[in-house]
């Protein structure tokens, strides 16, 4: 777009490129001798006679064209395309603004963009909006199986709530179990001990039994050798005979009594 100020608008009255007023719209045409530049000689056209269009085409073009200009209500479009059609009046006649070929390129490029917002943009929102609810859904599912896996943990952890009374009643087993051990080694050790010294009494008792089954032989060793050595005496022999008839015949006299 080129712009001029007001203080160089008659430099770029002789700079500027000019377009052929045939190839400008209507309205361009028609505010250009508003302007300090004289207008440029208009060649007379013939006029030719178009056939008036149908009502019904026209009251539905001129309502579509209505409904392409920005606003909510009918006043609001009216005030918005008096403003544009003003504003753009005043800049071409106090030449702020110059109309040249960057003019049509512009109006080209916005009519190509408005055709795509137009046409192209129900299927983007479309496209957009399938891609959001995609989204949505998968963020979604991800919300629902992570809202799942802590509610499983939640519930794990709440199995393992009793761990702490468990690890105590566990510990005082294992204390009960570590005395019941050292009872049972002290228990054990005594056994040994019990068993050992019972051991050294019983060799002790069989040494005193050896001892006096020996003191006993020799005892009746010497009692029988001293019988013996009595017997070998006559006086002895005959003393033992005598008491020997005195007891027969006590026994006979008791009896016969």
């Amino acid at each position: 777009m080129a712009t001029r100020l007001p203080t160089r608008a008659f430099g770029a009255a002789r700079l500027r490129p000019s377009i052929a007023p045939r190839a400008l719209p209507a309205f361009m045409t028609a505010s250009r001798p508003a302007s300090n530049a004289p207008p440029p000689p208009q060649q007379q056209q013939p006029q030719t006679q178009t056939p008036a269009p149908q009502v019904p085409e026209a009251k539905a073009k001129a309502q579509s064209i209505i409904d392409a200009l920005p606003g909510n209500s009918l006043i609001s479009k009216t005030a918005i395309l008096s403003s544009a059609a003003g504003l753009s009046i005043y800049a071409i006649s106090n030449e702020y603004y110059v109309v040249n070929e960057e003019t049509v390129v512009a109006f080209s490029l916005l009519s190509v963009w408005a055709a795509l917002i137009k046409f192209g943009g129900p299927m983007y929102s479309k496209w957009a909006d399938a891609h959001i609810d995609r989204i949505r859904n998968i963020l979604n599912s991800a919300r629902r199986d992570h809202t799942q896996a802590v509610k499983n943990r939640l519930e794990n952890v709440q199995q393992m709530g009793g761990v702490v009374d468990i690890t105590k009643a566990l510990f005082e087993v294992s204390k009960e179990t570590a005395r019941l051990e050292a009872q049972a080694y002290e228990l054990e050790q005594t056994s040994a001990l019990a068993a050992e010294a019972k051991s050294v009494l019983d060799s002790w008792v069989r040494y005193e039994g050896q001892i006096k089954q020996r003191q006993q032989r020799e005892l009746a060793e010497s009692i029988i050798a001293k019988v013996r050595k009595e017997l070998e005496n006559p006086k002895a022999l005959q003393q033992i005979l005598q008491q020997s008839v005195a007891d027969v015949e006590r026994i006979v006299s008791s009896k016969a009594q």
